[in-house]
């Protein structure tokens, strides 16, 4: 049989993207479905759900991935245009064996791709490389499935809107970024009490307001100018499939991912006291500390959707985040990132309280960091350059954690952070500091170690 051979770059650690028309094609998607089929026939399984978010490409790409699913003899349960959170319901929900999504996530309007499960688990890793094994020896099988429609945003939103237990009336600004969560954005908030302004909530895939990623500073700024001149209380904002967040306080100022983690652990320590909850390496000190001053059990992991969600059901914590604004509830929900159910605790619990978010974030202790630093590297290179910055490390008695890269603490309670990205030709880096000075210096041993291994810090850090 035939096979088919994917442009090498858009098998990713974590997903499938590529750019549309360049290294992304229908007959890509077609492949990929005969590809996954034989993973999950030969695992016991026959069905799966397929959904697509709004981007402009996403109804072909959709299209072919069916064709190639039924004609390897796979049953598909057609859930839609929506947020990819909405597929990971479908697929906890409807007794498929698996879920497919189309979407480019938080990319640009041009680029668009895969997220994948096989049962109720993601797919990254060496399952995404064995995809591309199987389609380049066209390793195939043949069949004939079915194709239904099986709608389940209605059921999807009466889900959402179960756990919400507010009481007091609030004014929220929300951002769908034109991406896939407007349709039920507009459903959830016409249910919720209080005063809710919806900006770009129109599904447009040309993404016309601004890029659908609400970690980057410039595409919070409609958001937090509509904040102060309809006074709200606060807004949240959404990544181009919805399954990260993005949260300004009313006072206009942006929590990050760890400090919105931080506050979400309230509730869930207060109902679980000593619950295990997890966070990425590139979080906070701060987040750890608050965790075990709560009464929780913090735990750092590493970096990437797939892996929290492993380590989630593997320690059966019931909540974890990541600084990219995927946040993961166990808790009375299904483990998985869900932006707009995380939008629903984060509401229930600021309506059940008189305290401000914007006071709960001052309350936070202060710290100095730096943003997310990446750092050109060759892929053949990066991880070789992470276990000699490591070697150095351990030789000279440094307190490190490796579990992701390299992460340095000093006695201060600083630290600095050097990972190799899973999906770009980079070294990312971070530090923390209680003081400029302290930031400074941390800055420096890392600069310092990237030299001694022929790396240089790009001039705006260094």
């Amino acid at each position: 049989m035939t096979g088919h051979r994917f442009d090498p770059t858009i098998l990713r650690e974590y997903d499938i993207r590529g750019i549309v028309g360049e290294t992304l094609h229908d007959t890509d998607a077609r492949a990929l479905g005969r590809a996954y089929a034989k993973i999950l026939i030969d695992s016991g399984g026959r069905s799966v759900a397929v959904g697509r978010d709004g981007r402009l490409s996403s109804p072909a790409l959709e299209a072919a991935l069916v064709e190639g699913l039924t004609m390897s003899g796979v049953d598909v349960a057609r859930v839609g245009l929506g947020p990819t959170p909405m597929l990971y319901f479908a697929g906890h929900t409807l007794g498929v064996d698996g879920a497919l999504m189309v979407t480019g996530s938080h990319n640009p309007a041009s680029h668009n791709g895969f997220k994948l499960m096989l049962g109720k688990k993601s797919m990254y890793g060496d399952d995404i490389k064995r995809l591309g094994i199987i389609a380049a020896a066209g390793d195939f099988v043949s069949g004939k499935g079915t194709v239904e429609t099986r709608l389940v945003k209605d059921v999807y939103i009466g889900r959402l809107l179960k756990d919400f237990a507010g009481v007091r009336k609030l004014r929220v600004a929300w951002d769908a970024g034109n991406g896939a969560t407007g349709e039920v954005l507009q459903a959830v908030t016409a249910r919720l009490p209080g005063e809710h302004v919806l900006l770009n909530a129109v599904i447009d895939g040309r993404f016309p307001a601004h890029h659908p990623d609400p970690t980057e500073p410039e595409n919070l700024i409609q958001i937090q100018s509509i904040i102060k001149s309809s006074s709200c209380d606060f807004g949240i904002a959404f990544d181009g499939d919805g399954d990260r967040i993005g949260v300004v306080d009313g006072e206009g100022n942006i929590l990050w991912g760890d400090q919105l983690l931080t506050i979400l652990a309230r509730e869930v320590i207060a109902a679980q006291p000593g619950a295990r909850i997890i966070a990425d390496v590139k979080a906070s000190q701060v987040l750890f500390d608050e965790i075990a001053r709560m009464g929780g059990k913090p735990l750092m992991w590493r970096t990437g959707h797939s892996l929290i969600k492993s380590k989630m059901a593997e320690t059966r914590a019931p909540l974890a985040g990541e600084m990219s604004g995927h946040i993961f509830y166990a808790d009375r929900y299904y483990g998985y990132d869900d932006a707009l159910y995380a939008a629903i605790r984060l509401l229930s619990l600021l309506s059940s309280t008189d305290e401000s978010l914007a006071s709960m974030r001052r309350k936070l202790p202060v710290v100095v960091n730096t943003p997310e630093i990446r750092i050109p590297c060759a892929d053949t290179r990066k991880f070789a350059v992470i276990d000699e910055v490591k070697t150095r490390l351990q030789r000279a008695g440094a307190k490190i954690s490796n579990i992701d890269g390299v992460r340095v603490s000093d006695r201060q309670g600083g630290w600095w952070l050097l990972r190799a990205s899973n999906t770009q030709a980079v070294l990312v880096a971070r530090a923390e500091a209680s003081d400029p000075a302290g930031l400074d210096r941390l800055m420096a041993e890392l600069t310092e170690q990237l030299k001694q291994s022929g790396v240089e810090m790009p001039p705006a850090h260094a």
